[in-house]
């Protein structure tokens, strides 16, 4: 974790003067760990030539850097439709659609949870399920992501048809 958020630390501000937002970095695997940038432009947008464009720039700043120790193999990537949320202002952006949350303790009895993202009020997170509504601090969240359905779809298709237009 300490690698992760350090890598994110020196990469975010290359990002942003490069007209990119920085949705999150992770870090998996052991013998040969993969390092994970997941980024858009500031639009939402992301494509395979803004994909090259991020992981040229960000390979000369950790070569630079070398944030992890020995070989290691960089993917970046788009956050997709079904995108992590991360932030608070992920979760303010997407209240209405339905997400999976784990939290990293149990809350109200569970840790995971699937429903329709409500209000967020200082820092805790409404979602209501078929379980009834919870209530989740924004820092008992250990990962959440939208589900893909036809409202999210409709909605992304709507967003990229203005952008278009």
């Amino acid at each position: 974790m300490v690698a992760e958020a350090r890598i994110a630390a020196l990469v975010e501000p290359t990002l942003e003067a490069m007209g990119f937002r920085l949705i999150r970095v992770r870090v998996t695997g052991a013998g040969r760990p993969v390092l994970q940038i997941m980024a858009e432009r500031n639009d939402g947008r992301m494509n395979v030539d803004d994909c090259t464009e991020v992981s040229r720039a960000v390979s000369a700043l950790l070569d630079v850097e070398d944030p992890i120790a020995g070989a290691y193999s960089l993917e970046v990537s788009s956050p997709g439709i079904d995108r992590p949320l991360i932030r608070a202002e992920d979760f303010e952006k997407y209240a209405g659609f339905v997400a999976r949350l784990e939290t990293r303790s149990p809350v109200e009895g569970r840790k995971r949870f699937k429903g329709q993202l409500g209000l967020l009020t200082d820092g805790r997170l409404t979602i209501k399920s078929e379980h009834g509504e919870a209530v989740i601090p924004l820092a008992e969240i250990a990962e959440a992501r939208l589900v893909l359905t036809d409202e999210l779809i409709r909605a992304s298709m709507a967003k990229s048809k203005h952008k278009d237009g």
